[in-house]
């Protein structure tokens, strides 16, 4: 079995960060890069703000933050990436520009080198068709936020090896996670399940509902520690937008027709809490 000791991460967003927070603490070297600097630095300032927290909470020691941050390594270029033995990508919901990286990957990374892509919805096996190693490719979608999270969905391409999907399930097993898998089709498991739940809220504001009612009425009545409005704004109005339009367009089916209001809520730039406003106001 390919045993994996170094974890690169590519993408220093909410997500990015995240996955190289659980690993640098789950004993992986790990590298982080991002193609904004400001993002690095940014993600890199949030992982250190994330484990002061849990030192003044006591929920890790300060000598397990130091080692956290000794095997975190900010990448000044993906070269750096050629002494990784997996590598998550973890960027923009977009598949010409995951499969360029990919591409750019496949030719830093050792021959025996695992890919994998922490997409929402795209295809597995396309990403993993624009490589050279198809079977050492796979996906391995985390949740936000990715500390507190305990679920990874893991997603074999049609290419995907055994010995890459049970290397894949082992590193986010030492993570601490529980993995679950998905059939390569779009959304895979929570987002199929998710997504059109979070759009039928939007239709119900659409049609007078206020957004507190929708909320505890799910909270209370379903008993969901997070109402569906509260969840979107914390996911982004427009990654739910790109998620859903993905599943209509794939799946050919009304119900993950996009409701109007959250097409105007994101041509408004109301992204939800990262802007500052969405269903509410922060």
């Amino acid at each position: 079995m390919i045993d994996i000791k170094t974890v690169g991460v590519i993408g220093a967003g909410q997500m990015g960060a995240g996955i190289a927070q659980v690993a640098a603490m789950s004993g992986f070297k790990c590298f982080l890069w991002d193609a904004n600097r400001a993002a690095l630095e940014k993600g890199m300032e949030g992982i250190k703000a994330q484990l002061k927290k849990m030192v003044e909470k006591e929920k890790i020691s300060a000598e397990q933050s130091s080692q956290t941050l000794a095997n975190l390594t900010p990448a000044k270029a993906l070269s750096e990436y050629a002494a990784c033995d997996m590598v998550v990508e973890a960027i923009i919901e977009n598949l010409d520009i995951k499969l360029k990286v990919f591409a750019e990957l496949d030719s830093i990374l050792p021959a025996n080198s695992l890919l994998t892509s922490n997409t929402s919805s795209i295809s597995i096996t396309r990403l993993a068709a624009g490589t050279k190693r198809p079977d050492k490719v796979m996906g391995a979608h985390f949740m936000n936020p990715v500390p507190v999270m305990k679920l990874v969905e893991l997603i074999r391409g049609l290419q995907t090896s055994d010995e890459t999907y049970a290397a894949v399930k082992a590193a986010s097993e030492k993570m601490g996670k529980t993995t679950v898998l998905a059939v390569d089709s779009p959304g895979f498991i929570v987002n199929r399940i998710l997504c059109p739940m979070l759009n039928e809220a939007v239709y119900l504001v659409q049609e007078g509902v206020k957004p507190e009612d929708v909320d505890n009425g799910m909270k209370l009545g379903t008993n969901q520690p997070m109402g569906p409005l509260t969840l979107a704004d914390f996911i982004g109005l427009d990654t739910l937008l790109y998620v859903l339009r993905i599943l209509h367009s794939e799946l050919g089916e009304d119900k993950y027709r996009p409701c109007p209001l959250l097409v105007k809520y994101v041509e408004a730039g109301w992204y939800g809490k990262k802007t500052g406003r969405g269903f509410y106001k922060y």
